[in-house]
C-alpha cells in the first residue's frame, strides 16, 4: 500500500468516525422512542386487566348485595310460610314427608320465579347435609359446603365467585367462560316483630349463574386489547416511518456536512497553498523576464561572432518561455481572474478553439467529428476563461491519442439544463482512481505539466455556474460533458 492509499484510508476511517458519532445521539432516541412505544403497550395491557378486574369485583358486590336481600326474603317467607305452619300442623319438621317438601318447594320457587336464580339449596344446621334444593341431585349430599357453609353456620355471610375462561376463551382457545355465584347466609329465627333472632336453623346457599356477564366483562378486556394493539400498531408504523425518514435526513445531512467540511478544509490548504504558489512564481517571473531578455541579446551578437551556433541561446529562450507559461499557470491557478460574463454562443468558442488545434490534430493523424447544434441559445460566457477550459479538455484529450483517433465534439439543446457540451475520444481512458483525482491540483501522470489544467477548468467551469462530468475506461476513451444552465 502506497502512502497516498494509507492517507485515503486513514481519511475514511475518521470519516466513518464523524459520521457515526453524528448518528450516535440519533440511535439513542430511537431506542428510547421504541422503549417508550413497548412501555406504553405494557402499560395499556395492564391497565385493561385492572379495568376487567375491577369490572369483575363490581359485579361480584353487586350480585352479592341481591343475592343477600334475596336470601334475607326467603329466610323471612320460609320462617312463616313453612316452619310456623309445619311446627304447629305437623309437630315439627321432616322433609321427607311429600306434604311438607311440597310446600316448601312452591314456597321457595314463587319467591324465585323470574330472577334469574339458578339454584337454592338449605343445609341442615346440625350435621353438612342438604336438607332442600330445588336441583333433586343435590339432596342429601354430605359434606359439599365447605368453609363457606361453616361461616354462615357461625352467622356470617359470605360469597364465593367461582369462574374460568380468559380473553383467550373468546378464540375457543382455552376452556369456555363460566362463572358462578354461590352465596350462604345464615337461616335463622324470626320474632314476632318481623327481626331475625340468634337462633340458627341452617344456611341457605343461592347459585346464580353469572356466566353472561362474565363473558361481557372478557368481550371488553378483549377489545380493550385489541384497541390498544391497533393503536400501538399504527403508532409503531408512524414513529418507525417518522423515525426512519429522520434517519436517512439526519444521516444525509451528516455526509453533507462532513463534505462540506472536507471541501473547507481543502479550500484552507489550498488558499494557503495559492497564497505560497504566488509569492513563489511573482518572484521566480521576474529573473525570468531577465533571463530570456539577456538569451535573445546574446542569440543576435553569437550570430555575429559565433554563426552556427545561434541554437544555443535558442534553447535558453525556449526553455524560458515554457517556464514562464508553467509560472502564468501557477499564478492563474493562485489568483483566478475575475469573469466577466456577457451573451455568446458556445459554438462560436467552440470553432475558435477547434481552428487553434486543427494543425496539431493533423500532425497526430486524429479524426474531428463535429455535431455542432446551430439553434443553440447565447449563455453567458467570459470568452477567454472558456476558451482557456475547453483547450486545456481539448488538449487533454489530444494527449490521450498519441497514436491518433477520433475526437468527437458535440453541441446540443436541452429544454431541462440547457446547453450541452460533449467532448470524446478514443485514448487510453482511465483507472477509477485517477478518474477520481483528475481534478485535484498538481495531480498528473505525464511527464510534463504541473497537474493543474483540469483544476482550472473546473474552476473555470464552476464559475460560469456550470456542471462538468466526466465518464472514462481503460481503453476505450474518456468523454467529458459540460452542462451550461439556461440563460435567465
Amino acid at each position: 500500500m502506497t502512502k497516498g492509499d494509507e492517507s485515503d484510508a486513514v481519511l475514511e476511517s475518521i470519516r466513518k468516525e464523524k459520521l457515526e458519532a453524528g448518528l450516535e445521539s440519533f440511535k439513542l432516541v430511537k431506542y428510547f422512542s421504541f422503549s417508550s412505544l413497548a412501555a406504553i403497550l405494557v402499560f395499556t395491557l395492564l391497565l385493561s386487566w385492572i379495568i376487567s378486574n375491577n369490572a369483575r369485583k363490581v359485579m361480584l358486590e353487586q350480585n352479592e348485595e341481591y343475592s343477600l336481600l334475596l336470601a334475607e326474603n326467603l329466610n323471612q317467607q320460609v320462617f312463616r310460610r313453612f316452619v310456623l305452619p309445619a311446627v304447629i300442623r305437623y309437630g315439627g319438621i321432616a322433609l321427607r314427608k311429600p306434604e311438607q317438601f311440597e310446600l316448601l318447594d312452591g314456597i321457595i320457587k314463587g319467591v324465585t320465579q323470574g330472577l334469574k336464580i339458578d339454584t337454592v339449596t338449605i343445609y341442615d344446621s346440625s350435621m353438612n347435609i342438604i336438607s332442600y334444593s330445588t336441583n333433586p341431585e343435590l339432596i342429601g349430599k354430605k359434606d359439599v359446603g365447605g368453609a363457606e357453609y361453616y361461616k354462615a353456620l357461625v352467622g356470617t355471610p359470605n360469597s364465593r365467585l367461582i369462574y374460568s375462561g380468559s380473553v383467550l376463551s373468546m378464540l375457543h382457545i382455552t376452556t369456555e367462560v363460566e362463572c358462578v355465584l354461590k352465596t350462604f347466609i345464615p337461616f335463622r329465627q324470626v320474632r314476632r316483630d318481623g327481626e331475625e333472632g340468634d337462633l340458627i336453623m341452617g344456611v341457605i346457599e343461592i347459585e346464580k349463574d353469572l356466566s353472561r356477564n362474565y363473558a361481557n366483562i372478557i368481550k371488553f378486556q378483549g377489545r380493550i386489547i385489541v384497541v390498544s394493539s391497533v393503536v400501538m400498531a399504527i403508532l409503531f408504523l408512524v414513529l418507525r416511518s417518522i423515525v426512519s425518514r429522520a434517519g436517512r435526513i439526519i444521516e444525509k445531512r451528516a455526509v453533507e456536512r462532513l463534505r462540506l467540511e472536507e471541501k473547507l478544509n481543502q479550500a484552507e490548504r489550498l488558499a494557503h497553498l495559492g497564497k505560497m504558489v504566488a509569492t513563489v512564481s511573482h518572484e521566480i517571473k521576474s529573473p525570468l523576464g531577465i533571463v530570456r531578455s539577456t538569451a535573445e541579446i546574446l542569440e543576435k551578437r553569437i550570430a555575429k561572432v559565433a554563426p552556427g551556433n545561434e541554437h544555443l541561446a535558442k534553447i535558453i529562450i525556449d526553455e524560458t518561455m515554457r517556464l514562464n507559461n508553467i509560472v502564468v499557470e501557477f499564478l492563474d491557478f493562485a489568483r483566478p481572474q475575475k469573469a466577466d460574463f456577457k451573451p455568446a454562443g458556445v459554438n462560436q468558442v467552440v470553432r475558435k478553439v477547434l481552428d487553434f488545434l486543427s494543425s496539431e490534430l493533423k500532425r497526430q493523424d486524429i479524426e474531428l467529428v463535429t455535431d455542432l447544434d446551430p439553434n443553440l441559445p447565447q449563455n453567458k460566457l467570459d470568452q477567454e476563461l472558456f476558451y482557456r477550459a475547453l483547450l486545456n479538455i481539448l488538449m487533454n484529450s489530444i494527449q490521450a491519442m498519441p497514436e491518433g483517433g477520433q475526437l468527437q465534439v458535440t453541441t446540443r439543446r436541452s429544454p431541462s439544463t440547457g446547453t450541452e457540451l460533449v467532448i470524446k475520444d478514443t485514448g487510453v481512458g482511465m483507472a477509477p482512481e485517477k478518474l477520481e483525482q483528475i481534478f485535484t491540483p498538481f495531480f498528473t501522470d505525464k511527464n510534463k505539466g504541473t497537474g493543474l489544467g483540469l483544476a482550472i477548468t473546473k474552476s473555470i467551469i464552476e464559475t460560469h455556474h456550470a456542471e462538468i462530468e466526466v465518464l472514462s475506461e481503460e481503453g476505450q476513451g474518456t468523454t467529458f460533458t459540460l452542462t451550461l444552465p439556461p440563460t435567465p
